[in-house]
């Protein structure tokens, strides 16, 4: 149990709120969601459900310049994809007309007045956290003439930044939060639900609490950057006597290598330093998604991170773990070549094509079994193959033995190179009393390797991923540089490999999920078509 659970579990104990638990997500549409969001949403809907309680969705869309609906249809999708569907839906926007005359109650009562000074005159006056700020001059205006701009701010007389609305509370307070915060500011900018009816917009601050007190939140959980902002929450309840959800901060989810900053994952779209929101190098939880990560991996990592009081940075390994854990599994297994080198069997007979019993899963009995073709030539991956090799490496090398999987084993007698010196051909000789079934089946090797049949294989183009960026903290450069400086420049290898011919379009567009013996998890790109398959690297099989 954690500490937020703790919390709700005393409320209920001492029939706080009816003994009800409602909470709610509520993302900006600016933006894709990313991995971090994930965290506050399997901590949101698994409290609703851990506790027969409601959870919503609220679309925090207070600006328009910045908001979409391409972001609402993402974060819906994202949400649903992850496992969870949402008691009811809603947005900032609905609230705006109960918002206004909320604005202008707190004018009648004197606690909200309208200021004509610049952004730069605001910021300037509220000085610093250790010696008060300097009121504004237009902080005492008359009731009557506080109603009278703001009801013309919203009859668009105004322009942009021309006057704001700010809350009367102290200029002297110690939270800078509470140093007579704005409440509304002039934008003529069409909303993507309002349309044009608003030329003023709410700021976060005075939309958040209210919302969640119409929606009849009972826990508002959000993450620490927004603890200083909890005495303006409960603020604004109270100075409107409306219902007053209760607040409670965690730690948000830091990732070595990863950027979380929605702002800089923009910038790396719109400048084209990824292929979208969705590229698989991408923190989003459609990049995850694209990149073959299961909803089962991601809700794991984020039980397994658990809840936090403080921040503190999670390896990005952890993921991955959870990622093979679900994979292993799930994944169906499959044979396929990255770095081909032929080997020929020379015993082996010319035409011969036998049919070798392969296992999908062994994690799943279930999962059954498939017939892959063995024939005389076949790609094995070139590393699986030294010509000098030490007493540490187990694999193929002249005058050695290994097992081919499913199959035989096989003995190196010579190689082929050309005229640079590279390894073309690998000559072997088998032994045919080896195959599962025969006598000397259980004859035992220091190595197994896969392989792929040269005439009865296919080619597929994979795309191998890398962490998008070179070192654990992007965000730390040395002077005059930034985050960008810090991207990988391999974070993205495409390469052609030879797959199993049985791993048809139709099979691997709808299974998605596989795991290349010996190398790592695959996910189906949806890239893919019936002339070509293209393959996403999930994780490797190992760190």
């Amino acid at each position: 149990m954690n500490f937020i659970e703790q919390i709700i579990e005393e409320d209920i104990q001492n029939r706080k709120n009816d003994a009800k638990v409602h909470t709610r997500f509520p993302p900006e549409p600016n933006g894709y969601l990313h991995i971090g969001h994930a965290k506050s949403i399997c901590l949101n809907f698994g409290i609703a459900q851990k506790y027969n309680g409601l959870c919503n969705l609220r679309l925090d869309d207070t600006n328009p310049v910045k908001e979409d609906t391409e972001y609402v249809d993402s974060i819906k999708e994202d949400i649903q994809w992850l496992g969870f569907q949402w008691a009811e839906e809603h947005y900032a926007s609905d609230y705006f007309d109960q918002l206004y005359l909320w604005a202008e109650q707190l004018i009648q009562d004197g606690l909200a007045y309208v200021d004509d000074q610049s952004q730069e005159e605001i910021s300037k006056g509220r000085g610093v956290p250790t010696q008060p700020g300097t009121e504004s001059p237009y902080r005492n205006r008359s009731v009557e003439e506080n109603l009278d701009l703001f009801r013309r701010m919203r009859a668009g007389e105004f322009p942009d930044g021309s006057r704001v609305l700010r809350a009367k509370i102290d200029m002297a307070s110690p939270n800078m939060h509470f140093r007579d915060p704005i409440m509304y500011r002039i934008l003529h900018a069409d909303h993507h639900r309002t349309g044009s009816k608003w030329c003023i917009y709410p700021m976060y601050d005075f939309a958040h609490g209210q919302s969640d007190s119409i929606e009849g939140i009972t826990h508002s959980i959000c993450t620490l950057e927004f603890e200083v902002h909890r005495p303006l929450y409960d603020w604004f309840c109270e100075a409107l006597h409306i219902h007053h959800p209760q607040q409670i901060e965690f730690a948000r989810l830091n990732l070595n290598y990863t950027i979380m900053s929605k702002r800089k994952l923009l910038q790396l779209v719109k400048e084209n330093y990824v292929n979208g929101w969705d590229d698989p190098r991408m923190p989003t939880i459609c990049g995850l998604r694209r990149r073959g990560y299961t909803p089962a991996a991601i809700r794991n990592f984020a039980e397994t991170v658990g809840v936090a009081k403080r921040d503190n940075i999670i390896d990005v390994s952890l993921l991955e773990f959870c990622a093979r854990e679900d994979l292993n599994k799930t994944a169906i297994r499959t044979m396929a070549v990255l770095d081909p080198v032929k080997l020929i069997i020379d015993n082996y007979p010319e035409d011969q094509v036998e049919m070798m019993d392969a296992v999908n899963n062994p994690e799943d009995e279930g999962a059954g079994t498939r017939k892959v073709p063995f024939a005389k030539e076949l790609w094995i991956e070139r590393a699986d193959f030294r010509e000098n090799a030490d007493k540490k490496f187990y694999r193929l090398s002249i005058d050695r033995e290994v097992r081919l999987k499913y199959a035989y084993i096989i003995k190196c007698t010579h190689i082929v190179k050309d005229e640079n010196g590279e390894i073309t051909e690998i000559h072997c000789t088998y032994d045919p009393l080896t195959k599962s079934g025969m006598p000397d089946s259980n004859r035992k090797v220091k190595a197994t390797i896969h392989w792929v049949p040269v005439k009865h294989s296919k080619a597929a183009e994979v795309r191998l991923f890398d962490r998008l960026f070179n070192v654990p903290a992007p965000d730390d450069c040395e002077e005059g540089k930034t985050f960008l400086d810090n991207l990988n420049p391999n974070s993205l290898i495409t390469t052609q490999a030879w797959v199993e011919e049985g791993l048809t379009y139709e099979k691997a567009s709808t299974i998605k999920h596989f795991q290349f013996e010996r190398i790592g998890y695959f996910y189906c790109d949806p890239d893919s078509t019936e002339e070509k398959l293209v393959f996403n690297k999930t994780v490797s099989l190992k760190q």
